[in-house]
């Protein structure tokens, strides 16, 4: 892998670039909410090859929202469902602009793959 490679990998939203103590430091909260944002199971953050857990850019995205939520007074549990109901939200507005505009023929109603995975909006299988 060259050079080029690698920082092209950083403008890459789902590329987990950032590490649990930095990812914490740039939102400005604690690790133990991260974790507990895991525990939730609205952020699935990777591992690196020694098991650190390893945050992208997407990922810190929906964890400043859970924090905006909770520094709000709702309880994390509460703003973690919000989050993907937001993200189903989306996702059905999306889908209903490409219907009107006819490039996505109609179907039954089944759950799309974003939707499915934004169940628990484990990124690293979601986008």
């Amino acid at each position: 892998m060259t050079a080029d490679d690698r920082l092209e990998r950083l403008d890459d939203d789902d590329y987990p670039a950032y590490t649990m103590g930095r990812a914490a430091d740039l939102l400005g909260t604690t690790q133990g909410f991260l974790r507990a944002l895991g525990e939730h199971r609205l952020i699935t953050p990777l591992r690196s090859a020694g098991g650190h857990r390893r945050y992208s850019r997407y990922q810190l995205r929906i964890a400043a929202r859970a924090r905006e939520l909770v520094d709000q007074g709702t309880p994390i549990e509460a703003a973690c469902r919000i989050i993907v109901l937001e993200d189903q939200l989306e996702e059905a507005q999306r889908l209903n602009a490409a219907y009107r505009r006819g490039d996505v023929a109609p179907t039954t109603p089944t759950t799309s793959p974003r939707s499915a995975a934004s169940a628990t909006l484990s990124v690293s299988s979601a986008r």
